[in-house]
């Protein structure tokens, strides 16, 4: 018989699976940020206990998995407390003539609608090692950012 005429499984079209990437560098996270993933782990697998459906339960240990390794890679960072920006620290600034108040955290726990951003961004990475009073480079101009208070 022709292999023309053969019957392909279903599971020859699927899309592959792949693993959720993890960002690049080091896992720096807050208390708070430590606190989400244990949380995080905790409600996949509580979902995972009460899902039958054998493909919801492959995405939902994709998932687990993913958390399971930020939790193992995770650094508690404590902030920088010498008056420069670091990781943790909430820092006021001016950018382009608006005042603004960020937080820098881990990549897990950014939420810039919440005022927290990933310390990997790069306006956060524009924003490390400075103080109170400095001028910033971003976005191609010298002096785009200024500090105001690094809490």
């Amino acid at each position: 018989m022709s292999v023309a005429f053969r019957r392909e499984s279903d599971d020859e079209h699927l899309e592959p699976t792949f693993e959720l990437p993890l960002p690049p560098g080091p896992n720096l996270v807050t208390a708070r940020g430590r606190a989400l993933i244990e949380e995080r782990i905790a409600a996949l697998e509580a979902e995972i206990a009460a899902t039958e459906e054998v493909e919801a339960v492959k995405k939902l240990r994709r998932d687990l998995r993913y958390w399971q390794t930020r939790r193992a890679t995770a650094v508690e960072t404590r902030p920088r407390d010498d008056g420069a920006v670091g990781f943790g620290n909430r820092v006021t600034f001016v950018l382009l003539g608006r005042e603004r108040q960020v937080t820098l955290v881990g990549d897990d726990e950014a939420d810039p609608a919440a005022g927290t951003i990933a310390f990997s961004a790069p306006l956060a990475r524009a924003l490390m090692g400075a103080e109170a009073g400095e001028l910033v480079a971003f976005n191609g101009r010298d002096d785009a950012i200024e500090v105001t208070s690094v809490e």
